[in-house]
């Protein structure tokens, strides 16, 4: 194939005869010597067939972070190279400078670097390696096949995972454990069910945890100490139907829940207790559970990476038997879900006796401000559509509270707050349930 600088020299070159005596004579010479040109410059540039690829780099980062790959490009033919390299990646991988020039002799290695600054989560892909061989006078390339190229790109797949910023709560809700815990002070007799050891009464001990069989043994003053109940099982059910594609700011409300489901996940598990995922909406789709601490949750992590929101309605039917085809153990169950009527009271409502007579049941919702502010008009220069707006505002906020008092009468814990707190909201929620040892 020919270049622009091809083109270029033909459209200057043309003109120039038809300024001597015999035009069409010397503007066939003219073409047949460009066109030879051209055709020497293919034949001269190295084949493809002796370049070879190959690609390292990160395969994991968290979205708002950036990660590097290499692609290196080798030259096998035992000919010069002149190459011109398209790394092709899906838009949303966010990878710079796509477009190289490379010269390579018989025998070269070349390393290029793409930076890459995802701006969704989930899987990104690179997409394809074009190549193109330039001859050394650069109007004719030589360029593999567009299956050919797709055969030898080298796969790689980005795995982004969702964002968390609930991270930074992390040291306060585990000095919280602690607490409970008795590693910072003194543990009593509310904050756990698992009896721990006796030891001698200290000013400040609440006198019901007093062993009065033991004090008479050892004639000293002895108390009971407790400790938080360990090994219980915490189950995350995350809704990925259409409520979960609303936007709160300028997220959906899936993404509000899985950093709220990572924050608690990663809490649970530092607490020693099982943590289990369960992603749906009309199918499942993600389910993990089983294995160790250790392995689970990097497990849990990668999965809420691919979660998308789907435009179908939830089955919570389905979500109930999922749960209640378990063993029989006690769990906590968290449902990560909109506090809107319809899907509640018609999907989760009829299920959630059978639910709540063998799990403690939480539903944890993320409020949008947007519908308090429209529910409020302004001081002066009210117009009919504010008047309609806010009192929709209004009608959907008494919907909620009617949905969440609902649900509360079915023994539901019910978390229902803004973006800014609702992640440390449901994970206060585990930690005074582990304290009271009603998990």
């Amino acid at each position: 194939m020919v270049t622009r600088r091809f083109a270029l020299l033909l459209a200057l070159g043309v003109p120039l005869p038809a300024l001597l005596p015999s035009p069409w004579l010397l503007t066939a010479i003219v073409l047949a010597i460009a066109g030879g040109a051209a055709l020497l410059d293919a034949l001269v540039a190295a084949p493809l067939t002796g370049v070879t690829l190959r690609r390292e780099g990160d395969e994991t980062v968290w979205l708002g972070g950036t990660a590097t790959t290499t692609l290196t490009v080798a030259n096998t033919s035992g000919r010069p190279l002149w190459l011109r390299l398209r790394d092709r990646w899906v838009p949303s991988a966010g990878a710079d400078g796509t477009e190289h020039r490379i010269n390579l002799l018989a025998g070269q290695e070349h390393r290029i670097t793409t930076t890459l600054t995802p701006t969704r989560h989930g899987d990104r892909p690179a997409v394809r390696v074009t190549l193109r061989s330039y001859g050394p006078l650069g109007l004719a390339y030589r360029q593999r096949p567009q299956k050919w190229n797709e055969a030898v790109t080298p796969a790689w797949t980005l795995r982004v995972l969702p964002r968390f910023p609930s991270r930074r709560l992390l040291p306060e809700k585990l000095a919280k454990l602690r607490v409970f815990d008795g590693a910072v002070v003194t543990r009593g007799r509310g904050q756990g069910t698992e009896f721990d050891v006796l030891r001698e009464y200290v000013v400040g001990d609440d006198v019901r945890s007093i062993d009065w069989r033991a004090s008479a043994r050892t004639h000293d003053v002895m108390v009971r100490t407790w400790r938080p109940e360990r090994d219980r099982r915490v189950v995350c059910v995350l809704d990925t139907g259409r409520t979960s594609a609303a936007r709160i700011g300028d997220e959906p409300r899936l993404d509000a829940a899985i950093d709220a489901a990572l924050l608690l996940a990663v809490l649970a598990a530092k607490a020693d207790d099982r943590v289990d995922l369960l992603a749906l909406d009309s199918a499942v789709r993600k389910k993990v559970e089983g294995g160790g601490h250790r392995t689970k949750l990097p497990r849990l992590i990668s999965s809420l990476a691919s979660l998308e929101p789907a435009l179908v309605e939830t089955d919570f039917g389905l979500a109930a038997g999922e749960l209640l085809r378990r063993d029989h153990k006690r769990a906590l169950v968290v449902i990560f879900s909109a506090l809107d009527a319809a899907p509640i009271v018609e999907g989760l409502l009829p299920i959630l006796r059978r639910l709540t007579t063998r799990h403690r049941v939480v539903l944890a919702s993320v409020r949008d401000p947007e519908t308090a502010r429209l529910a409020h008009l302004p001081e002066t220069g009210a117009t009919a559509e504010d008047v309609h707006l806010a009192a929709a505002a209004e009608l959907a906020l008494a919907e909620r509270e009617r949905v969440k008092a609902l649900l509360e009468q079915q023994n539901v814990i019910v978390v229902d707050e803004p973006r800014e707190t609702f992640a440390s909201k449901v994970s206060d929620v585990y930690l005074v349930l582990k304290a009271a040892g009603r998990l």
